[in-house]
């Protein structure tokens, strides 16, 4: 562009000429590329935090954190509503839009909490079945129970019988003490005043003895239970030759009630105790020399022991 001098016109004056350059960018030289490295870069560390991630959680934590972005819900498919993005509908639950802020939801599965240790002093819980079996094993030691208690209230009326039958022995009739003991049905042959079922200091029965025991037999001859045999003596001191005291008179007794028992036909197998208890286990307690503290107690074990049984001493 020309522009006149000074003075105007086409005189000798000079001519100034101005002219305006516009450069070029050089695409070498902006600021581009800057942004794609920087993405890269980012992109390279996302990668190595991913392998790192990988590499360093457990498969329980895997899990938890591709719970945690796997999204549980999705937008409707319906077409009903207003124009526009969503078309009148919410990424919640299925329908037109209700209201235009509804929440998006998100589900996320967060890893189980570790379990606490049991407490060791904590009683363990019963299972249902567990609990029915304890049912039916009690019901079946109840049953058990009654059976028994039937057998035994059957034998002592036996017995009762037996001996008001029997004229010879009718007088020894306050001898038989049957009772019924958490330990079993308990048949005592006992002294009474001016009537002994053994002498004195001695461990060979008297006749009567022997037929009392005779009469035992025959009504728990049949009977299944097992037997135990104790030996009873009152707390007068007594002692024989060679130390021979009453512990070892009261287990000689029991001894002796043994075969007798055995002689009249009871099954031998079935005697599984014969103990002497001397004055340990009186049965007047207020009064430990009565001769009724001498005595030999046959019993009937129960099956289960543990039941506690009921009823009173029967004569």
């Amino acid at each position: 562009m020309a522009e006149e001098g000074e003075n105007g016109g086409d005189g000798g004056g000079n001519i100034i000429i101005i002219k305006k350059v516009k450069k070029g960018g050089h695409g070498s030289h902006g600021g581009a590329w800057k942004i794609a490295y920087a993405d890269f870069v980012t992109a390279m560390m996302a990668f190595f935090l991913l392998m790192w991630l990988l590499a360093n959680t457990t498969e329980e934590q895997k899990k938890g954190i591709a719970d945690y972005f796997t999204p549980t819900t999705r937008v409707s498919s319906t077409t009903s509503g207003s124009d526009g993005v969503l078309g009148g509908q919410t990424v919640t639950e299925e329908g037109a839009m209700i209201s235009d802020r509804s929440a998006i939801g998100i589900q996320v599965t967060l890893p189980p909490a570790e379990e606490s240790e049991p407490d060791p002093d904590a009683p363990p819980e019963e299972t249902a079945a567990a609990k029915a079996a304890r049912e039916a094993e009690e019901a079946a030691r109840k049953a058990k129970f009654e059976e028994e208690t039937k057998q035994f209230d059957e034998a002592k009326a036996a017995l009762k019988r037996a001996i008001i039958e029997a004229p010879e022995l009718s007088e020894l009739v306050n001898n038989l003490v049957v009772d019924n003991t958490p330990e079993g049905l308990r048949i005592q042959l006992v002294d009474q005043d001016g009537k002994s079922m053994f002498p004195s200091g001695r461990a060979d029965m008297f006749e009567h003895t022997a037929k009392l025991m005779a009469l035992v037999v025959k009504a728990i001859g049949d009977l299944p239970q097992n037997i135990s045999i104790k030996g009873h003596t009152d707390a007068t001191p007594f002692s024989g030759a060679n130390g021979y005291s009453n512990w070892e008179l009261s287990t000689d007794r029991a001894n002796a009630s043994r075969r007798a028992l055995i002689d009249s036909g009871l099954t031998p197998e079935r005697v599984v105790s014969v103990v002497g208890r001397a004055a340990m286990d009186p049965l007047i307690i207020e009064d430990p020399r009565s001769p009724q503290n001498r005595r030999i107690s046959i019993i009937l074990l129960r099956e289960n022991q543990d039941v506690e049984a009921e009823g009173e001493a029967v004569n």
